[in-house]
């Protein structure tokens, strides 16, 4: 597995400044090594419990903090709060092991204004051979380092009758967003798909759902890995009346339910008959995901044809924007989130880009969208 090359540094664009809050010396050396091979990246701190890091925050003056959960005097919980009063701008990422009491702590501190979390390998020695923790570790502060630069960067004025460019993960040129028309047929399955930032969105989305949901099934692959999407599923039970759960392999899909696609599984859906089942499976990873969105959306869209709605929500990288084009050339529609809204408009902009998405929206106005159309008005 190869790691990315480095980004480009140009003269005007600072590196992107990183603190390590970590407890374990072996974690921090390790980081603090690959970072600092990293030309647009530069460490300004490296310190070993909360404490420490709230104590040097402003000193350091870091973009990013990776902010593990377990340290001794002061946990990444209690320091998160004590961070963002000190910097609200701040970026923090939160590192656990995968067990169950990590990942509730994780996605709870998403809540609390963390931006993202990321799975540390259980043991030192799987942290020292782990080329996929080193590659995510510069991922997320590569790409969510940017934002704050990007978002300075002037915008340019979009021809009429299209949506304004986004810069992207990559900070390169693209053109403007075309949009196509919503199909004649009202959408009978959501299919969604999200990234970084998407258990906020998805909760925004399920929430706004609540008056349709009994109408038609909702699934969803999350990146996320084991254990996660667990929790996950737990935490869109509770929103959706305990209509939500982790896909069951060979099960029916039915109105009324929300199927998550469990971490390191791909989701896909098999029409068998009159009825639609859920099918996981354990092949490679599809852009370094698994779950990926690409497999589900195209699968879902075989099943399902023009009565499919595609959702790309926030999230780092190009997964969904192939299987967004397979869901538009099958009849189907897609909406995508807005840049604004979203934590990184990595998914949903290459999505918008293909030109077979039918609205960019941002993440309060996806679901009365959706009701509208469930409703049979596509204005």
């Amino acid at each position: 597995m190869s790691l990315p090359m480095p980004a480009a540094v140009s003269a005007s664009e600072p590196r992107i400044r990183v603190m390590i809050v970590d407890d374990a010396v072996v974690v921090r050396g390790l980081m603090s090594r690959w970072l600092s091979e990293e030309k647009d990246i530069e460490v300004v701190g490296i310190f070993r419990n909360g404490r420490e890091a709230v104590d040097n925050v402003i000193r350091a003056k870091p973009d990013v903090v990776i902010l593990d959960v377990d340290m001794p005097e002061l946990d990444g919980l209690a320091a998160l709060p004590l961070l963002l009063a000190r910097r609200p701008d701040l970026i923090i990422i939160m590192a656990s092991t995968l067990t169950r009491r990590n990942a509730e702590i994780s996605l709870k501190a998403l809540s609390l204004g963390a931006t993202d979390y990321i799975a540390k390998p259980e043991t030192n020695r799987e942290v020292t051979v782990s080329p996929s923790f080193r590659r995510d570790i510069i991922d997320r502060i590569r790409q969510l380092g940017r934002r704050r630069t990007a978002a300075a960067r002037p915008r340019k004025e979009a021809r009429p009758g299209t949506l304004p460019h986004a810069e992207f993960e990559d900070s390169h040129a693209h053109p403007p967003v075309q949009l196509r028309p919503f199909p004649p047929v009202s959408p009978r399955v959501l299919a969604i798909g999200s990234s970084t930032g998407g258990p906020q969105a998805l909760q925004v989305l399920l929430r706004g759902l609540a008056p349709v949901m009994p109408r038609l099934p909702v699934l969803i692959t999350q990146h996320m890995p084991p254990m996660f999407t667990t929790i996950l599923a737990e935490h869109m039970s509770r929103i959706c009346g305990g209509r939500a759960h982790e896909a069951v392999h060979g099960e029916e899909i039915k109105p009324g339910y929300v199927y998550i696609a469990p971490g390191d599984r791909h989701m896909k859906v098999e029409r068998k008959s009159s009825t639609a089942h859920i099918v996981l499976d354990d092949g490679p990873p599809v852009h370094f995901c698994k779950p990926a969105v690409d497999p589900f959306f195209t699968s879902a869209a075989a099943a399902f044809g023009p009565g499919l709605l595609g959702i790309v929500l926030t999230g780092m990288g190009v997964d969904g924007a192939s299987g967004a084009s397979v869901i538009a050339s099958a009849g189907g529609a897609v909406i995508v989130q807005d840049e604004k809204t979203s934590v990184v408009w990595g998914m949903p902009g290459a999505a918008a880009q293909t030109g077979q998405c039918s609205a960019v929206l941002p993440i309060d106005d996806i679901a009365p969208r959706i009701i509208k159309l469930i409703h049979g008005d596509r204005s």
